[in-house]
C-alpha cells in the first residue's frame, strides 16, 4: 500500500474502491458535504484498474490525485491488488486489514454485495473479513488493533435498498468536476467493461430518485445492514 494523496491521519469517513474512479461515482457527494463541513475523508483505490481497456495506472493515479482536490480528502491510497482478482483470501484480507489500522476509519464505505462486476462483489466480502482481522488483537497484521464502528454499502452497477440518504444538493457541481477528472474513463466511445460516458446524467437520475425519498431534490443513498440508533435530539 501507498499514499497517491495527502497524508495518513485518523479518518472519520474512508471508501473502498475496487477501482479508480468507483468512489466519486458511489459516494463523491457525501464526501464532499463531509469535507464542508470539516470531516476528515479518504478512499483508498483496491486496484490501479490495470485491466481496464481505456488509460494505464499511470493516467489513472495522476486522475485520483485531481479528483482529491476537487473531493477535499484528506488522504488517498492505493493497495495495489490486481485487478480483476478480487476476493475474500487470507493475504488479501491482511492486506486491507493493515490499511484500516493505518488510517482508523470511524465509517467505512464499501461497494454493496449485489454487483455484476466480480471485483465489486469480491471487494464487498473481503472488506467484511479485513474488518474483522483489524479489530483483532492477536491478528497477524501490523498495527494497533482497530474496530469500523459502522459499515454502509454503496450502489455500484446493481440497485441498492437505500436505507441512509444524504442531501448533495449543494455540491452537485464539484460532485460531477470530481468524476469528469477521471478523462480517460469518462470521454470517448463506450466499452463494454467501462461506464458509458453519460454515466453523471444517469447517475444524477438516481439521485433525483432518492432526493424523492428523502423529500429533498437530490440525495446520496447508501444501504446499511445493521439498525441504526437515532437520538431523540436528532430526529
Amino acid at each position: 500500500m501507498y499514499t497517491t494523496y495527502g497524508r495518513p491521519e485518523p479518518l472519520d469517513w474512508l471508501v473502498l474502491a475496487p477501482h479508480p474512479d468507483d468512489a466519486e461515482i458511489g459516494a463523491g457527494g457525501t464526501l464532499l458535504r463531509l469535507s464542508r463541513a470539516g470531516k476528515a475523508t479518504g478512499i483508498l483505490e483496491l486496484t490501479q484498474g490495470e485491466g481496464g481497456t481505456q488509460g494505464d495506472p499511470e493516467t489513472r493515479e495522476a486522475e485520483c490525485v485531481t479528483a482529491a482536490g476537487i473531493l477535499g480528502l484528506r488522504w488517498r491510497g492505493q493497495l495495489g491488488l490486481p485487478d480483476g482478482g478480487l476476493s475474500d483470501t487470507p493475504d488479501q484480507a491482511r492486506a486491507l486489514a493493515f490499511a484500516l489500522r493505518y488510517v482508523r476509519p470511524r465509517v467505512l464505505v464499501v461497494p454493496h454485495s449485489r454487483d455484476r462486476h466480480p471485483d465489486h462483489f469480491g471487494a464487498y466480502h473481503l472488506s467484511k473479513r479485513a474488518v474483522h482481522l483489524a479489530s483483532l488483537a492477536k491478528a497477524d497484521v501490523p498495527g494497533s488493533p482497530h474496530k469500523v464502528s459502522r459499515v454502509l454499502m454503496y450502489q455500484g452497477n446493481a440497485d441498492i435498498a437505500a436505507n441512509v440518504l444524504v442531501d448533495v444538493e449543494a455540491v452537485l457541481p464539484e460532485w460531477e468536476r470530481a468524476i469528469a477528472a477521471h478523462v480517460s474513463q469518462f470521454s470517448g466511445a463506450a466499452i463494454s467493461e467501462t461506464v458509458a460516458p453519460d454515466v453523471i446524467e444517469r447517475r444524477r437520475a438516481r439521485l433525483m430518485y432518492w432526493g424523492t425519498l428523502g423529500r429533498r431534490r437530490y440525495c446520496e443513498g447508501f444501504e446499511s445492514d445493521e439498525p441504526m440508533l437515532l437520538e431523540p435530539e436528532g430526529l
